[in-house]
């Protein structure tokens, strides 16, 4: 029988995700003391109000987040970020280049780079010296025709590279990229589908996901 693989990491109050940006602030639009004094005996709700910056916890990227004219969260073809056929590729080293998908199939498939740094998170050790791809190997993944690439890091490119190439690379291809996957090292290396669906909003280059594999 088919299994559902949950690969996002839970947000919660205070749950970083990057060094620098704020932690989601989780607080009660309505309470359900305060929806008692509404509804009828014996009927309560809860109302939950986030604030939080987009790129928290497992999320997406659209071409938006790097170009203005690329397309944001609701502007994505779902076909671009559900029910993909999809692949897992083992990270070469804190760096991974072309080689490592040399010989693999990843055209209109998500690829998936396992590095497993997802075992830091919640941790500072999560913040400091993180895998990611080259630009050579985001290169032959965009030539080589992939449909989505994600990551088990912090972020796909090397942060102390500032003109950010793999992003530039992938979302200039119109590749969706999806970072701070988890739970990876669950997978096959290929024969499953992945999904990794953002709200569909307006005018957001990045957004929260749930993603998750039907293996």
């Amino acid at each position: 029988m088919p299994r559902l693989v949950d690969l996002s990491h839970a947000l919660d109050e205070g749950t970083l995700t990057y060094p620098g940006l704020p932690a989601p602030s989780i607080t009660q639009y309505l309470t359900r003391e305060e929806s008692r004094r509404i509804y009828a005996d014996g009927t309560e709700f809860q109302i939950a109000r986030i604030e939080m910056v987009a790129n928290s916890g497992t999320y997406l990227d659209a071409p938006f987040h790097r170009y203005a004219e690329g397309r944001d969260m609701a502007e994505l073809p779902l076909e671009s970020v559900a029910d993909l056929e999809a692949v897992v590729v083992e990270a070469s080293g804190r760096a991974t280049g072309s080689a490592a998908f040399e010989d693999i199939e990843v055209d209109g498939k998500a690829v998936l780079i396992r590095t497993g740094w997802d075992r830091h998170w919640g941790t500072r050790a999560y913040f400091d010296g993180h895998p990611f791809l080259t630009a050579d190997g985001a290169q032959a993944l965009a030539g080589r025709g992939a449909a989505l690439v994600g990551i088990d890091s912090l972020n796909i490119d090397d942060t102390e590279d500032l003109t950010r190439p793999v992003h530039s690379i992938l979302l200039g291809a119109g590749i969706p990229i999806c970072e701070h996957l988890c739970r990876l090292g669950e997978l096959p290396a290929a024969g499953f589908r992945f999904f990794a669906v953002p709200v569909k909003v307006r005018r957001m280059g990045s957004f929260p996901v749930r993603a998750f594999a039907l293996v």
